[in-house]
């Protein structure tokens, strides 16, 4: 198969889909790589690793669109890259639909098809290619939390850890799966006081085992979060509906019952986010205030530490291109379910109930393709 690696034009986007030895593994099974050229550049891989693992090197976008049959990127296309899609192409990549009308609308009109990474789903509901960036934008969430509670940044003036004689920071995370947990590794680690609320109980019976004793579990329900926020210093949004857009559990109402410099990460933002006055920044600007809360919303956290994400990334990736490579997207879809879950939208066709319901699309199931 010919798959095309394109730079990522999105803003502050330092990520690329596959690493030089992600692309040697493909090449040596006999399939063909173009690679845009600097692609790689800001993970730290230059053109020469590419060239020397046997991928072609492309000067354009337009070049890399135009010859391959599967493009694997990182994140959802924007605006100048629609016309370039071609009828029939795959696209291997993270689209986030739920949160993105007109990319959902450009798609249908396109026709490719799109093969997003979050709802790739094994038969334990995990989302194995959305772990590896829910793992760092967690951390991440906790690292630039600490860093806007400064009073410089307009926080609260809180050290996350506090010091002896000095109570730690109130740290309030809202959903206990991979980035509640991630965020709350490292910010107990840190030394904060910190909460998870979720509505399941497994899940807080488990997390309670495995969480040190400046961690607590609390059952997520509207009384519950209205009470905590009043207290809480950093509150960070880790909901995830798999490819549908996230409940609002905070509202603007409740931003007046929350302390002056208090921070918000709304992980959740690229799925609609789930308080409901985060609107996406980027890594350039990436903070506002509404009534005195701190609000930040990067819509692509894990793009600020590119070199660990584009690795981390390409370990979880790269089985499932070396398979649709191998097979065609139609053979390895039908062979495997978890995959299967991952089609959105099929040449005009959006196949996948959420991103239907939330525009109001007509929808066809996936499985009408496989009889």
């Amino acid at each position: 198969m010919i798959i095309g690696v394109p730079k990522e034009i999105k803003p502050n986007e330092n990520r690329v889909a596959l690493t030089p030895a992600g692309t040697l593994e493909l090449v040596k099974r006999g399939h063909k790589v173009y690679i845009q050229s600097t692609a790689g550049l800001g993970s730290g891989f230059k053109d020469e690793e590419y060239r020397e693992a046997g991928a072609e090197i492309l000067p354009t976008i337009e070049a890399v669109y135009d010859i391959a049959e599967m493009i694997v990127k990182v994140k959802e296309p924007i605006e100048p890259e629609y016309k370039l899609i071609k009828e029939g192409q795959l696209l291997f990549t993270y689209f986030h639909f739920a949160s993105g009308e007109a990319l959902t609308h450009a798609m249908i009109e396109q026709k490719p098809i799109c093969l997003a990474y979050e709802t790739v789903q094994l038969s334990d509901r995990s989302l194995p290619l959305l772990i590896p960036m829910s793992e760092v934008a967690g951390r991440m969430a906790i690292q630039e939390g600490a860093k806007y509670l400064e009073k410089p940044q307009k926080g609260r003036g809180i050290l996350l850890g506090g010091v002896p004689g000095v109570p730690p920071a109130k740290v309030l995370i809202l959903g206990g799966g991979i980035v509640g947990t991630q965020a709350a590794k490292m910010a107990a680690g840190l030394g904060a006081d910190v909460t998870i609320l979720d509505i399941n109980l497994q899940r807080l019976r488990e997390l309670a085992d495995i969480m040190p004793a400046n961690v607590s579990t609390i059952f997520s329900n509207e009384y519950n979060i209205r009470s905590l926020i009043k207290t809480s210093d950093l509150i960070v949004g880790a909901v995830l509906i798999p490819g549908a857009k996230a409940p609002n559990l905070i509202t603007r109402g409740m931003l007046k019952d929350m302390n002056p410099g208090t921070v918000l990460v709304d992980v959740a933002v690229d799925q609609g986010g789930c308080i409901e006055t985060c609107k996406p920044t980027t890594h350039a600007d990436p903070v506002f205030i509404i009534d005195d809360v701190l609000h930040y919303c990067v819509a692509n956290m894990p793009g600020a530490v590119p070199y660990t994400s584009t690795i981390a990334l390409t370990n979880a990736t790269l089985p499932y291109t070396i398979r649709l490579a191998e097979k065609g997207w139609k053979q390895a879809c039908a062979e495997d379910e978890a995959l299967k879950k991952g089609l959105n939208i099929i040449e005009g066709t959006v196949v996948y109930k959420s991103v239907a319901d939330t525009f109001g699309l007509p929808y066809t199931p996936v499985d009408d393709f496989f009889e």
